[in-house]
């Protein structure tokens, strides 16, 4: 992230925006579960309120700094802090309830590394379990807060079938002027009786 999104991304704006209408907005009547993995978390103001709705969370951050940054967090000092990379996630298969992202997927490089994330999330998903998010839509101010930055946009016009070849069904998704929510569940698996 550049010096500009950095800012923005602690500024108490950001928090209050978080706290207040994003996170009720993507979380609502949502059974997360008992373990929980947030992947790309930044400096973690998604991280804390996660903590308190859950007895196991996880956070996946490819930023070092940042890493080290929620580790020192006290407010998050029950979290397990993994630093590693969402397209190809150091976690056992079926290993999670619910797998997190907010605000990060446009961080990812390229579609296809975008499409190898949602692949990993499926992946470390228990049977029955959700992958639950949002990303952002273009506007000007979110053009210019991504100057000289990684920015990768997703449809979400074309977001469900990317969730569908990732293996996910029960999907959701729904827009708002800035940004677009997801749900998508992790089939359980059936068993044929012998």
């Amino acid at each position: 992230m550049n010096w500009i999104h950095r800012q923005i991304c602690r500024s108490g704006w950001w928090r209050r925006y978080v706290e207040r209408d994003l996170l009720p907005w993507v979380l609502q009547a949502v059974e997360l579960g008992d373990k929980l993995l947030e992947v790309g978390p930044g400096p973690g103001l998604t991280t804390t309120i996660l903590a308190d709705r859950s007895n196991k969370l996880t956070a996946l951050e490819i930023d070092p700094k940042l890493a080290q940054f929620l580790r020192s967090n006290a407010n998050l000092s029950g979290v397990e802090v993994v630093e590693g990379d969402a397209t190809a996630m150091p976690f056992a298969e079926s290993s999670f309830a619910s797998v997190l992202s907010f605000t990060m997927m446009h961080h990812i490089p390229s579609a296809s590394l975008q499409d190898k994330m949602l692949t990993e999330a499926y992946r470390v998903l228990r049977p029955n379990g959700t992958f639950i998010g949002t990303d952002s839509i273009w506007s000007p101010i979110f053009g210019l807060a991504h100057f000289g930055d990684t920015m990768i946009l997703i449809n979400p016009d074309t977001f469900e079938s990317r969730l569908s070849n990732a293996g996910f069904t029960e999907i959701e998704i729904e827009k708002r002027r800035k940004a677009f929510r997801f749900r998508a569940r992790k089939p359980a698996i059936v068993v044929n009786p012998v």
